[in-house]
């Protein structure tokens, strides 16, 4: 694993130790589509009130699963983090069942704690051997959370062998620019077969400028001053060489959908 990884995990492991407040709920960046929803990609949907606040975030889930058959499937989403995706997909997009993953002990018990809903459970482990039986599920979500893995490849191969065949692999992320061709590289050598990849930065950066004040009164009022610059880099605010990257395309956004085939094999 790299050092820029590294730097990612800890971040998460420190986050999830720290900040216990349940009512924070996503760490994405979130999405906001083209003409503010008013054009043909999913993104304004209608929200129950106690999911307003976390709409972008949200948006950013809607924007992954677009084309996925969830009502009725047994969904996976590795890299779980503090729950609040697994919990809307349990709770408003009507899978069979929700099951996150993820490699903090502290986020996972915390999601036990805190994310309470039918259907849905937590289970800690690694993107890399995932504890679970070949073809176990329907749909697999990978929201922001791939490039803190040591092998993308080794992750993809994992995905294929939880998914059932016809199942589908809904992913979004970031990537240094230089790395964009290495990872379609990745897709293209893997199992599964691609059926959509989209660059969606601007999408995303629509999201940060609308949350910026937002993130940044939670990183100013609740982390001592030393970790303010680390946090917003994390974070993404305005302020931030990671903001300013994906302005200037060295770091990018995308999203992919793929499938196994139907004829399965693992």
């Amino acid at each position: 694993m790299g050092a820029r990884q590294l730097g990612w995990r800890l971040v998460y492991e420190a986050l999830a130790a720290r900040v216990r407040r349940p009512e924070w709920s996503f760490m994405n960046y979130g999405y906001v589509p083209p003409d503010g929803g008013s054009g043909p990609e999913p993104g304004l949907v209608a929200l129950d009130e106690r999911d307003e606040r976390d709409r972008l975030s949200i948006q950013l889930y809607r924007r992954a699963v677009s084309g996925a058959a969830v009502r009725g499937a047994d969904v996976l989403e590795v890299g779980s983090g503090r729950g609040g995706g697994a919990s809307y997909v349990a709770r408003c997009l009507e899978p069979r069942s929700t099951t996150g993953l993820d490699f903090s002990r502290a986020a996972v018990a915390f999601c036990q704690q805190n994310r309470l809903v039918a259907g849905l459970s937590f289970v800690h482990g690694d993107a890399l051997a995932m504890p679970f039986a070949d073809e176990s599920f329907d749909v697999v979500l990978n929201i922001e959370s791939s490039h803190c893995y040591g092998s993308m490849d080794a992750f993809l191969s994992e995905v294929h062998r939880v998914l059932r065949p016809g199942g589908t692999f809904c992913w979004v992320d970031l990537r240094e620019e230089a790395a964009v061709a290495v990872l379609r590289r990745q897709f293209a050598e893997s199992a599964l077969v691609v059926a959509d990849e989209q660059e969606i930065t601007d999408g995303v950066l629509r999201a940060l400028r609308l949350d910026d004040a937002r993130k940044v009164a939670l990183i100013e009022g609740l982390f001592p001053r030393v970790l303010h610059r680390p946090l917003h880099r994390f974070a993404a605010t305005a302020r931030s060489s990671t903001f300013d990257r994906f302005e200037k395309g060295s770091l990018r956004y995308l999203s992919a959908r793929a499938t196994k085939s139907a004829a399965g094999g693992v």
